[in-house]
């Protein structure tokens, strides 16, 4: 039975050769930190079966036709996490330039985006379709600049420019069939 070379394997998965242990480690704590902050803000603004409506003085609101069932956003967010986190652990990992600090920082802004859109939650549709806009952007100039930088980091991130481009039409989508209801308290 061969031996498992477990840091080539971390080397080759997180773009690491040459780091050392501690600078991994740093950034797999900055990144997946970043990531699980978009996370736990997603998870406390999400409705649930005690409470469906986070905003209860609300109207309900009229969702759009192509709006995926709910189950389909609990099994598509966790890998686009995971997909965020490694990539922003490549770029970490990647040689000192100009061009990583720009894909960290778009990466960062990206996480930042994240983080409000979830946090706007659905009641507040023009905020969240103003950041979901944004969010698209700068994900698309993230996976522009990280491509400079390592490949695949940027080809991990092309599933969530797609994903956050399709919430950005569903949120647009929504504002548009409720425009005339008030989403501001």
């Amino acid at each position: 039975m061969p031996l498992i070379n477990v840091r080539g394997a971390v080397d080759s998965l997180a773009n690491s050769r040459g780091r050392t242990t501690q600078h991994i480690l740093l950034g797999l704590g900055l990144t997946a930190g970043a990531v699980l902050t978009s996370a736990i803000i997603a998870r406390r603004n999400a409705p649930t079966p005690d409470n469906p409506e986070i905003y209860s003085d609300y109207e309900a609101l009229e969702k759009p036709k192509i709006s995926p069932p709910p189950k389909v956003f609990a099994v598509v967010w966790p890998p686009l996490f995971l997909a965020l986190t490694l990539s922003g652990l490549r770029i970490w990992n990647a040689p000192k330039s100009a061009a990583r600090t720009q894909a960290l920082t778009l990466w960062t802004f990206v996480q930042g985006l994240n983080a409000a859109w979830m946090a706007l939650g659905p009641k507040r549709l023009g905020g969240q379709l103003a950041t979901a806009t944004a969010a698209l952007g700068t994900a698309g100039a993230y996976v522009w600049r990280a491509r400079r930088v390592d490949a695949p980091a940027a080809n991990m991130v092309a599933p969530y420019v797609g994903w956050i481009g399709f919430a950005g039409v569903l949120t647009e989508e929504l504002w548009r069939k409720n425009e005339l209801k008030p989403t501001l308290h």
